[in-house]
Parts: structure tokens; C-alpha cells; sequence
């Protein structure tokens, strides 16, 4: 068969599959608008049902208000009395105590349903509104328990914002779950499906979705300001933030078209799972907050093990993945049951892109812990004060960024080719073409493997570290920047050097152990060169009981004698040792302790003769 063939057969299933979609989602279209005509006939058909079951409309209306009455009235007064219990109690505490109200607030529910109906449809009805009472109301606790959760403790009560978020978010949320609840009580009676898709959309999915809109709109700068997060915020996330409101209320359109769309094809979304995504999209940026908050607790501490630390910090990636998965089943599954795909496939793929995705991130965050405890203590970025921050790195904290940088990369790969596997693709060519390309860029391109190696070996040698201050065959200055090919030097004047490896030469490194600053002075050829001395000797005390100086000195200021004797004039030498790249600071108070100390002893500092080859030079 030709290959033109292939790509006829192709189009043509392709044409065929979406011909077949399109059938039936106008045939699926007509029934809904049949059944809608059927309306007064589902309407007496269910009020016959309840007659049959030896209630009435009134009746059987009475005893649900009575069983949510009941059921809600027990967990308000527990809820209270736990609440003044366990007020200085622990989260866990208080967490598990509500957990046991509403086990107790259900318990009463059951038992009034049971007393008011004995069996039947209307006992199931009443344990069903039991049970969607209590869900609402732990539905509501979680929603308020995320929102709060980012707050201090004493300021959660003045977080008004946040507060009225909460309380509209709640009115949603109860009226998308009782609607739910009415539909399931529809289908416990066996209504007709005219009347449960009108109360499933014109009396639960539209006006849900309206609050919704309306919620995020509304409190449209807290939520941005929830998924900007504490600064410093980078680039990205504070254009996300802006963005956010946005995005939700087109993922709310979507989510509305989507469920219609599958109710239409005959494939209906739970209306739990579509509320529990939506829910949760909400959350995210507060959970996530919540969940940092909680991951950077004593991850430094020596108790904490590395997987522990790592799972912890995954724990958010997990939040992220949960998100994507409930919100990737809800618009894939009406579209791969409309094309024919079998469903558990698609789960199993899924599933397994998620488990990927998962162990990927724990061990991201494994390499990332072992590097941040590996560089604690000689990491600059962990010092408090702002000369730390740009000091410079021993070599664990040169080599260690690189090599996590290598294992994160290899992570990333490894993943992506996993994730390519589970689809069913053979991967092999890939990493042969991959393989093959690598090799040809090797031998054709020669330069870029003499810089790979040089600095290979540069690292190897320990030849300059972040934070040194080196001078190259082509440039200088403090090393900002260490790739895999070039090393990047910001000069003093703030501009940047690229140079790769392979051009650096012979490199002079003015950052390693110590600095000698040699300091050289013109004096009369009458000067008293002992006092001379001892007023050198005197500003090099001085200095070393400088507690601002004094930890960057090495050896003391002192006078090296008579250097040498120029045309009547005497060059007395001096130096003192310091911390390298430290020594400007101690310079400029040497020199004005000396012009200082000359002035009030009468020395005169002799300038040096102009000559055709010699440029002028300041004396001392």
C-alpha cells in the first residue's frame, strides 16, 4: 500500500470519526429538547411515585427540611462548644473534634430519618439530605480552613477580604451541592430525564456558574494577590496573578460548555467531580500557600531526613498535578467517549503520566535538598548581610550548583521519555537520532568541545569559584556566571565578559587567601625615618582595633625602611596583608591616617620629578 493510500485512510477516519460525533450530538440535542416536552407528563408521573410510596409532597417535604434542621442544628451547637473547648488547643486537635461532630451531627440525622420514615423510597431520600448536609458543611469548613490558612493567626479575624471571599465562595459551593443533592433525589424517585436536565441545568448548572463568575470577578484582586504570593515575585507569576481572574472565568465557561456537551452526548459528568474541579481550580493558589508555608517548617533541621524534606516540598507539585488531572478528565472524558475511545485507557495513560510526573518531582526536589543542605554554611545566599551576598564561593559551592543542574536535566529527560513510553511511542529512534546528532556535533564542531573540556579542567583544578575577582587573556573582572562551555565576568564598570573556555589562557586569580598592598612614600631625605616608623607603626594599631577593619586584616600596617634614595629623596616602603579583595577599604585608611600623621609631625612628602618617559604620580 502507498504511502498516499495511508494518508487518504487516514483523513477519511478521521472525517468519518468526527462525522460520527457530530450525529450524535444532534441526536442527542433533539432528545433533550423531546424530553423537555415531556415536562407535565414526568410531573405527574413523580407526583404518583410519592403517592404510591404512602406520602405526600408536604409530608415528604416536612421531614427533609426536619432532618437537615437536625442534622445542622447538632453540628452548630457541637461545632460551638468544640470550638470554646479547644480553643488553645492544636490544629490536629480542633481538625479532629469537628471530624467527630459531624460523625455525631450525621448519626442524628440518620436516626431522624429512620424515625420518620421506616423504609422505602422516602427513608432513602431523608439519608440522603442527612449526608449532603454534612458534606456541606465540611465542604464549607475546608473551603474557609484554605482561604484562613495563610493568614497570621491574629490577623485572620481582620482579613475582611479574604472573609467576604469565603462567604460568597460558601453561598456557591451550598447551593451547587443541594442542587446536586436534588438531582440524586430526582433519580431516587425515578423521575424522567426531561425533568432532571431541566433542574440539572436551568435550576443548578447556570445559576452555579453565574455565582461563580460572579465571586471571582468580584474578589478579583485578592485572589490575584493569593496567587502572587509574598514577595520578591518574579516575572512570570506576578503577570500570572493578573491574569488569574481571567483565567478562571474562561475555565468556568469551558467547564459549563464541556458539561453540556457531555450531557448532550449521552455521557453525563458527575456533578461532584465537576464541582469538586472547579472547587479546587478556586483553591489552588491558597492551598498552595498553605502547603509552602507548611513544606519550609524545619526543613533544615538535622531530624528531617531528605526524602522527607523532598516529599514535603513535592507535596505542592502534587496539589498541581491533582488540578491538571481532574480538569484534563473533565474535558477529556465527553470527547474520547464522543470519538469511541475506550475510557479505562485513557485513565490507565493518565494515571500513569501522573505517577511520572510525580516521582520526577520527588526526585527534582531530592537533588534540590541534598544541594541546599550540601551548601549550607559556605552558600552566600544563605548569609544575612549583603557582603556575603557577594563574596566569594568555596569550590563545594561552585561544583555542587553544576552538578545538580546536570541531575535535574537528566530528571527532566528521563521523565519526558517516560511520559512518550506510556503513549506508546518507541523511543528508540529518538535517543539513536539524538545519539547520532551529539556524535556529529562532536566532530564538527571542535571548538565547542575544547571549551567543555578546558573547563573541565579549570573546575577540576580549582581554578576560580563564584564570587572571584580573575583576569584572563581577554578579560576581567568577578566571576558572575559558570556554564558548561564559558565563565561570565562582570568588570567593575558593570559590564559583562562571555568567555568561553577554550580562550581563557592563563588565568590570575586576585580572590585566593590573602593580598599584599605594597605602599610606597617620597619624603624629605632629612626626615627622622624612626619616627617614621613609629608613626606607621602607631596607624597599623590603630587600624587592627577598628572592629570594622579588623576582620579583614591579616597582618598589620607597618614600614618596610628606606626602599631606596632618588635624587635626594627618600621612598619609604610599606604594606600590610589582607583578605583578598577587602584591601580598598584599608588602603584609603592607611593613606589618610599617614597624610594625617605627617601633617601634625611636619614630614613633607616629596613628589616625583617630571621626566619625558614619566608620567606625574601623587606622592604618598
Amino acid at each position: 500500500m502507498s504511502e498516499e493510500t495511508v494518508v487518504d485512510l487516514d483523513v477519511n477516519s478521521a472525517i468519518a470519526a468526527v462525522e460520527k460525533v457530530a450525529e450524535g450530538f444532534a441526536a442527542g440535542l433533539h432528545a433533550r429538547f423531546s424530553a423537555l416536552s415531556e415536562l407535565p407528563n414526568e410531573w405527574a408521573n413523580l407526583l404518583n411515585s410519592i403517592s404510591a410510596a404512602s406520602t405526600s409532597r408536604l409530608h415528604l417535604f416536612a421531614a427533609v427540611l426536619t432532618v437537615v434542621v437536625l442534622t445542622a442544628g447538632t453540628l452548630l451547637v457541637l461545632e460551638r462548644q468544640s470550638k470554646i473547648r479547644n480553643a488553645a488547643r492544636g490544629v490536629l486537635r480542633r481538625i479532629v473534634m469537628d471530624a467527630a461532630a459531624a460523625g455525631v451531627a450525621l448519626a442524628v440525622g440518620l436516626i431522624a430519618a429512620r424515625l420518620l420514615e421506616p423504609s422505602g423510597l422516602p427513608l432513602r431520600t431523608l439519608r440522603l439530605w442527612a449526608v449532603v448536609t454534612v458534606i456541606v458543611y465540611g465542604v464549607l469548613w475546608l473551603t474557609r480552613f484554605i482561604l484562613m490558612a495563610t493568614r497570621r493567626p491574629e490577623v485572620r479575624h481582620r482579613s475582611f477580604h479574604m472573609l467576604a471571599l469565603s462567604r460568597d465562595l460558601s453561598i456557591a459551593v451550598s447551593w451547587a451541592i443541594v442542587g446536586i443533592a436534588l438531582v440524586a433525589t430526582l433519580q431516587i424517585w425515578s423521575a424522567g430525564p426531561g425533568l432532571r436536565d431541566l433542574t440539572r441545568t436551568v435550576l443548578m448548572a447556570v445559576p452555579i456558574y453565574l455565582l461563580l463568575a460572579g465571586v471571582v470577578w468580584r474578589h478579583r484582586r485578592t485572589m490575584a494577590s493569593a496567587v502572587a504570593g509574598p514577595p520578591p515575585r518574579s516575572h512570570w507569576r506576578n503577570k500570572l496573578a493578573r491574569r488569574w481572574p481571567a483565567i478562571i472565568i474562561a475555565f468556568l465557561v469551558v467547564t459549563f460548555i464541556s458539561s453540556q456537551a457531555a450531557l448532550t452526548l449521552g455521557t453525563p459528568l458527575p456533578g461532584s467531580a465537576v464541582m469538586v474541579t472547579v472547587l479546587m481550580l478556586l483553591l489552588t493558589p491558597h492551598l498552595d500557600a498553605m502547603i509552602a508555608n507548611w513544606a519550609k517548617r524545619k526543613l533544615e533541621a538535622d531530624h528531617i531526613s531528605v526524602p522527607a524534606a523532598a516529599a514535603r516540598q513535592t507535596a505542592r507539585f502534587a496539589i498541581l498535578i491533582g488540578t491538571v488531572a481532574m480538569v484534563s478528565t473533565l474535558w477529556a472524558t465527553p470527547l474520547a467517549m464522543g470519538l469511541g475511545f475506550q475510557l479505562r485507557s485513557v485513565t490507565r495513560e493518565a494515571f500513569e503520566i501522573t505517577v511520572i510526573a510525580l516521582l520526577a518531582a520527588f526526585l527534582w526536589n531530592v537533588i534540590g535538598t541534598v544541594t541546599s543542605r550540601a551548601l549550607q554554611g559556605v552558600h552566600p545566599a544563605l548569609a544575612p548581610d549583603n557582603d556575603a551576598l557577594d563574596a566569594p564561593r568555596s569550590r563545594l559551592g561552585t561544583i555542587v550548583p553544576l552538578i545538580s543542574g546536570v541531575g535535574k536535566s537528566s530528571i527532566l529527560a528521563l521523565a519526558l521519555l517516560s511520559v512518550l513510553i506510556s503513549f506508546g511511542v518507541n523511543v528508540w529512534p529518538l535517543i539513536t537520532g539524538l545519539s547520532v546528532f551529539g556524535l556529529a556535533i562532536g566532530f564538527g564542531s571542535q571548538t565547542l568541545v575544547k571549551d567543555v573540556v578546558s573547563g573541565l579542567f579549570f573546575l577540576i583544578d580549582d581554578a576560580f569559584r563564584f564570587g572571584e575577582y580573575i583576569e584572563t587573556s581577554g578579560a576581567k573582572g568577578t566571576v558572575e556566571k559558570i556554564s558548561i562551555r564559558s565563565v561570565s565576568l562582570r568588570n567593575s564598570r558593570g559590564s559583562i565578559a562571555t568567555v568561553p573556555y577554550g580562550q581563557i589562557g592563563k588565568i590570575q586569580n586576585f580572590s585566593r587567601d590573602w593580598a599584599i598592598e605594597k605602599l610606597t612614600f617620597r619624603v624629605a631625605f632629612d626626615t627622622d625615618v624612626d619616627l617614621v616608623r613609629k608613626l606607621f607603626k602607631k596607624i597599623g594599631q590603630d587600624i587592627a582595633a577598628n572592629p570594622e577593619l579588623a576582620p579583614d586584616l591579616i597582618e598589620p600596617f607597618k614600614s618596610k625602611g628606606i626602599g631606596d634614595v632618588e635624587d635626594g629623596t627618600l621612598i619609604i616602603k610599606a604594606s600590610f596583608t589582607a583578605r583578598p579583595g577587602k584591601q580598598s577599604m584599608i588602603r584609603r585608611t592607611v593613606l589618610m591616617a599617614v597624610q594625617s600623621a605627617f601633617r601634625e609631625n611636619g614630614i613633607k612628602a616629596v613628589s616625583k620629578p617630571m621626566t619625558a618617559n614619566a608620567e606625574p604620580e601623587a606622592a604618598g
